[in-house]
């Protein structure tokens, strides 16, 4: 858009370090006025939904991508002209759509992170913005920015004096992160592979033509025999296309806090050396305080259930263990030993499982551990979850006894030290002072990180946790 009073509003950063989020729903449409403040759409992050406010008034003069389109963050998702001009017929979304080329690739050195986890910082710095030629918009003005705001811009044509220092930006290839990586997984030098993409950047098909290119010189050049060999399994037949019945199967796509989900639980399981112990406990005398609890006058109002009382139970026992509470810094090769604690509690959402946390649940009384609990899932249920309330945790605890489930081996989220899997609470046949008595008895689950933490100390955890609950007095003698 030529006109100068149009402000293009980017997709932002509302999640502290996510690179792209989901447009689920616009609020307004073209020739719509808007305020500043207005929330204009809803968007799904791989944390959360978020509703994104216009930073100015003025008319809407056009949406740049429909509802359901996953947009890299600082994009322009709506122009509005703030001189108050109506929007115009013809105007059209095709040219600012650009940067979504692919969608795939990444703004630099960041990366999909579960809630509750912090975010590597990025190395990478923006090189001066690029110019335009003249007055001219559209297709490659958008390229051009879309480019920059991923930390790889051109350098701007210049006069012939001040075009050495651009020279240096151009002995490295142009390409994103993703790129990168996948290059240097597929051993390709990017200095060898010829860029189709804007501005001269490196795209993932480039990539994968040069693998292609290299596979077949380097059969071209095998003798007769072995190329021969080598040529089924290295260049196999092409296969048809996967077809499935529509009336038997549903497919659905993998975004947003499933996506973030699973990328993170399969970096956890591949990365913090998993133990899991196990312990059956009667906790008869827990129950009886939940429903003595739920009389008191402190507790009117709040929600209280045996996950308060587990919750306590956790926070006390990692007070008697600090050095449970703890992550590993991999860069720094260093254990580093948190003096607070974040509690997070697992909540299956219609969005995929969510971990928001309890910001310094240590140092809260039963009713206000009460309050955060009754808070934390209400607003779960709601998909109101914001990105911060999931970011930070140190310990986690999941309920799958709600469920009707005994136990489980639950994966660690990634940057905590341990997790505690609470299974259903039963009535079953239990020796209590020398008879075989009707009791309350569940099965807990602690999984920890073995480089971080050692069998005696995950063992003297979760005994410490069964014996108060076994014995809820515990958390009077051991405060």
């Amino acid at each position: 858009m030529t006109n100068a009073s149009v402000r293009e509003f980017k997709m932002p950063d509302v999640g502290e370090g996510l690179t792209e989020a989901e447009i689920l729903k616009w609020y307004v449409q073209p020739g719509d006025t808007v305020t500043d403040g207005q929330v204009v759409c809803e968007v799904e992050t791989a944390k959360a939904a978020v509703e994104l406010p216009i930073p100015y008034d003025g008319v809407v003069r056009a949406l740049h991508f429909p509802e359901g389109t996953t947009v890299d963050v600082g994009t322009s998702i709506i122009a509005v002209d703030v001189a108050g001009g109506a929007a115009p017929a013809e105007e059209a979304p095709a040219a600012p759509a650009a940067p979504a080329a692919e969608p795939e690739e990444k703004p630099a050195a960041r990366q999909p992170v579960l809630v509750g986890y912090g975010v590597a910082t990025s190395s990478t710095r923006r090189r001066p913005r690029k110019q335009a030629p003249d007055d001219t918009a559209g297709r490659q003005a958008a390229v051009a920015v879309q480019a920059e705001l991923n930390g790889h811009g051109a350098a701007a044509a210049a006069p012939a004096a001040p075009a050495a220092p651009a020279a240096a930006p151009q002995d490295r290839p142009l390409a994103k992160p993703p790129v990168r990586k996948l290059a240097k997984d597929l051993g390709v030098d990017l200095a060898t592979v010829t860029p189709t993409g804007p501005d001269g950047v490196i795209t993932r098909e480039d990539v994968h033509a040069a693998v292609t290119t290299a596979q077949a010189q380097a059969q071209a050049q095998a003798p007769a025999q072995e190329q021969a060999a080598a040529v089924p399994a290295a260049v196999p037949a092409p296969s048809a296309p996967v077809s499935y019945d529509t009336a038997r199967e549903t497919r659905v796509p993998v975004k947003g806090v499933r996506k973030a989900t699973a990328a993170a639980m399969v970096g956890s399981a591949f990365t913090a050396p998993h133990v899991t112990e196990f312990v059956t406990v009667d906790v008869t005398r827990t129950m009886k305080l939940v429903e003595e609890l739920k009389q008191d006058k402190e507790f009117a109002g709040l929600r209280v259930n045996p996950l308060l009382l587990i919750a306590k139970a956790l926070l006390v026992a990692i007070r008697r263990n600090p050095d449970v509470n703890a992550s590993w810094d991999e860069a720094a090769q260093e254990i580093v030993v948190k003096h607070y604690v974040n509690l997070g509690i697992a909540a299956a959402t219609p969005r995929g499982l969510i971990v928001p946390n309890i910001k310094d649940a240590h140092a809260k009384t039963l009713p206000q551990l009460a309050e955060s609990l009754g808070e934390l899932v209400s607003t779960a249920r709601e998909g109101r979850t914001s990105p911060s309330a999931m970011q930070a945790g140190t310990v986690t605890i999941t309920n799958v006894g709600v469920f009707g489930v005994d136990t489980g081996t639950p994966i660690l989220n990634p940057g905590e030290s341990a997790i505690l899997a609470v299974g259903a609470i039963k009535l079953q046949p239990w020796v209590h002072k020398g008879k075989v008595k009707p009791r309350q008895v569940t099965t807990l689950a602690l999984s920890f990180d073995h480089r971080l933490v050692d069998g005696e100390l995950g063992s003297k955890v979760l005994a410490d946790v069964a014996a108060i609950l076994e014995n809820p007095k515990r958390l009077i003698t051991w405060a």
